[in-house]
Parts: C-alpha cells; structure tokens; sequence
C-alpha cells in the first residue's frame, strides 16, 4: 500500500469533513487507507463519523470504500498517543499524519498531480529523506510559516512571551524553495515506514506540542532528512482544536511538553532557563 494518513481529531467536525472530502477528491491512481481517531470530541463528531462510515460502506463507489477506519477514543488520549493506535495498524509506505484542520490543494505547477502524489513522488526520489512537510498556506491564502530550527534556550521562550525570535522562527527560509530543514510543523508530517521501524513512534509523554519537534530531532540524530517542498500546498486553517483550551492551560501543556523536550535531549540549561520562566508565562497568560 502507498499511503497511510492518519486525522486525530478533537471537536472540529465542520474542518474534519472538508478534510475528509479533499482527501477523497486528490487520493485517485494511489492505494491508501484513511485512519480517523477521534480523541472523546463532545460536538457531535462521533455521531457524524459514524453515519458517514456508514454511508460510505453502502457506497461501493466512494474512494475510501473499504479503506476507511474509525478508532473512537472515550478520553482524550492526546496527539501523539491517537496518532500512535493508528501508526500501530497502518500498512502504508508511508504514513500522512494530517491535522482535521486541513484541505489539500491543487498545486498551481502541477495542477495533473495531487498533493498526495507529489509528497510521495519527492520521497520516492530524496531516498535518505525521512519526514517531509509541505507549503502550508493560511485560510486566506496567504503563506503560514512551517519550518522552524531546533529550540535553544531563548527562541520558544520569547516566542511564549509573543515576541518573534528570527533565529528560532527561521525567518531566512525560502519557501519557494525545496530543502532539508530542522523541522516541519506537524500539521501535514509525512513519514517514511522505515523511520518509524528505525526510531520507533511518537513519544506519548508528549500530549500536544512538540511531538514533532522531537520526531525530526530522533531522526537527524539516527542519520535520515528532514525535508520541506513547496511543491505540495495544503491549506490549514490552523490550531482550532486547540484554540478551544483556555490560555492558562495552552501556557501550562506547552510548557510541560517544551520542558520534557529539554530535558529528555539533555539540554539542561535551556530546561533551567525555562522552568524559571513557568511562572512568568502563566501570569501573563491572565491578561491576554
């Protein structure tokens, strides 16, 4: 099998059926199976995923007939342990991890080919490449920002603090152009089957943030490429899962995930310098 993409969704069910639609309109000349894990939502998305599921069984004809699979989770297990039930029974080459907040483009270069096929065609032709991201573009069109270095000490705590570190940002990046990066932004994380036979999952210790910052990091580390095209262009509209959490408890599991993330690569004086700032990132989460 071609492909493997797996949506972890979490009350977002008007996002995950444009979703779901974009996929079945750009998966055609592929073999792939479609992974929807819904981690407890509470506006209805079960009830919707299961007369969709339902409806699509009755329909011989429908592009994810007999390649669709639903895991309904009764709590929120989080991003990298629901991506990680699906990862366990997926059969694909490759593995798609896509957030519901997304819609695959048409590519203006190559409107006779999906995203789909060209993330898989610039695999096929990069074979040291383990991960790939493509260009993400914000629901007005306009470009979103995706690749980002390595955090160090200061760059995710000035950014927590709303500034704009350039550095850790990775301001200077080209998105016209294709090339090897530190990381890519989770929500379209394309990854090669002998990566994960060869680092293993997503860390479940990570509940949201920084599962695949520490992904690309284990794989730099065990000698693969991490990878950014432009060639493939998904539109995404962006955090709206998690733009229903309070900002006091984003502050918290951000940095709860950041400071494992520190800790777990032995970066012991970015961890200090972080969990001294915990506190100040709190208080300000009050006034915003």
């Amino acid at each position: 099998m071609d492909l493997s993409i797996i949506i972890v969704s979490w009350n977002v069910r008007k996002y995950l059926e444009c979703c779901l639609a974009s996929i079945a309109a750009g998966a055609e000349g592929l073999s792939f199976e479609v992974f929807v894990v819904d981690n407890a939502s509470q506006d209805a998305t079960r009830e919707w995923l299961v007369n969709y599921e339902s409806g699509i069984r009755n329909n011989g004809r429908h592009p994810f007939h007999n390649s669709l699979f639903i895991i309904h989770n009764s709590t929120n297990r989080g991003f990298a342990a629901a991506n990680n039930q699906a990862i366990a029974q997926a059969k694909g080459k490759y593995i798609l991890l896509l957030n519901p907040d997304t819609e695959l483009c048409t590519t203006p270069n190559f409107v006779q080919h999906s995203v789909l096929y060209m993330m898989l065609r610039f695999m096929e032709t990069h074979p040291r490449s383990g991960i790939l991201g493509p260009k993400l573009l914000n629901s007005d069109g306009t470009l979103q920002p995706s690749v980002r270095r390595f955090p160090n000490a200061w760059g995710p705590l000035l950014f927590s603090l709303g500034m704009s570190p350039k550095r850790y940002l990775a301001t200077d990046i080209d998105y016209t152009k294709a090339q090897q990066v530190d990381q890519v932004m989770g929500a379209a994380f394309l990854i090669r089957r002998e990566l994960i036979n060869a680092i293993g999952m997503l860390d479940e210790k990570f509940f949201i943030w920084f599962e695949e910052v520490d992904y690309c990091k284990r794989a730099k580390s065990a000698g693969w490429e991490v990878w950014y095209t432009p060639d493939a262009v998904v539109l995404h509209h962006g955090g709206e899962s998690f733009a229903q959490v309070l900002t006091m408890k984003k502050q918290w599991m951000y940095s709860k995930s950041l400071l494992y993330y520190f800790r777990k690569h032995g970066e012991w004086a970015a961890y200090a310098l972080n969990i001294a700032a915990v506190p100040f990132r709190l208080l300000l989460s009050l006034f915003v």
